[in-house]
């Protein structure tokens, strides 16, 4: 009976995190109306490390930080980088681009996961990963090509090309931390940490600092104590108390729950294509779940 509670309290986690990742999307429009994607960042990692450093704090984790090596921190700040570039090159498709495009791009990750594991786990290609990769770079072009691959429309293709740089550091992010032993919300912490230092380099180099309007401080703090802040300890809370093969899919519908909400609160063209190639997305990510699930039956 404790163990099916505890099953029923991590799904409710899950779908907590669902609901506050698939806002994502709509707040990082609505809080770029006056702001680039270097200083929603900035701003943002800003309240989302103070929101973790307090959790760390009343939790009586913090002084584990004090306690890190020089090479475990250079390890987390060097992770840090990878997860800002996904959230600066994300930003910057939902400010530049139609937000179904970016959102169906964005999903990208599950695919080099896949393809960098075989890389730097040295996991074996199986056929559930191979029909991952098919179904997901086939909804891709879907998109891309707007579902006539006869007449190619390159709209915002360079856009579109960021976002999948910024998926592809996303990837990485999520394999190399499979070898990350800290506490995670001291990790993940120290992630937001490094962003701000990295997106203070970025606005001092490709930006400016001002100080973000009422309406925009709105988004920023949904978003910073939310969006990413209390929704990754949701995750962990979720993977402690349930098998991760098990929480996996579903997180797939996000992407579904992101398209709703763009398509409520903006006049964002709806396509046949873009949920086409959304489904073709969703469906390669569970593929790559159910394969994750059939190894961790085997062992």
């Amino acid at each position: 009976m404790n163990e099916y509670l505890k099953s029923n309290i991590s799904i409710i986690y899950v779908f907590l995190c669902i609901v506050l990742w698939s806002l994502i999307p709509t707040f990082a429009k609505f809080g770029q109306s006056s702001l680039d994607n270097h200083q929603y960042l900035f701003y943002s990692s800003i309240v989302s490390f103070l929101t973790l450093l307090f959790i760390s704090i009343i939790t009586k984790q913090i002084k584990e930080v004090f306690t890190y090596s020089k090479k475990i921190i250079l390890v987390l700040f060097g992770l840090g980088f990878l997860d800002f570039l996904y959230y600066l090159l994300l930003y910057y498709g939902y400010k530049e681009a139609n937000g179904l495009e970016v959102l169906v791009i964005q999903y990208m990750w599950p695919i080099f996961i896949v393809i960098l594991s075989l890389f730097i786990l040295k996991e074996t290609l199986t056929k559930n990963k191979l029909l991952s990769v098919v179904f997901g770079f086939i909804g891709v072009s879907v998109v891309i090509t707007k579902g006539d691959f006869t007449q190619l429309n390159f709209s915002n293709i360079d856009v579109l090309i960021i976002v999948i740089l910024g998926a592809i550091s996303f990837a990485l992010f999520s394999v190399l931390s499979k070898k990350v032993k800290t506490n995670l919300t001291n990790a993940v912490m120290v992630y937001f940490f490094s962003a701000i230092l990295f997106s203070f380099v970025t606005i001092s180099m490709y930006s400016e600092f001002i100080i973000p309007s009422s309406d925009d401080w709105i988004s920023i703090i949904v978003n910073g104590v939310f969006l990413n802040g209390i929704s990754y300890l949701f995750w962990i809370k979720a993977l402690q108390n349930m098998d991760a093969s098990k929480v996996a899919p579903y997180i797939f519908i996000t992407p579904i729950l992101s398209a709703f909400f763009l398509i409520l609160f903006f006049d964002e063209p709806i396509l046949i294509s873009y949920f086409v190639g959304l489904v073709f997305v969703i469906i390669s990510g569970l593929l790559n779940s159910l394969k994750k699930k059939n190894v961790s039956k085997g062992v």
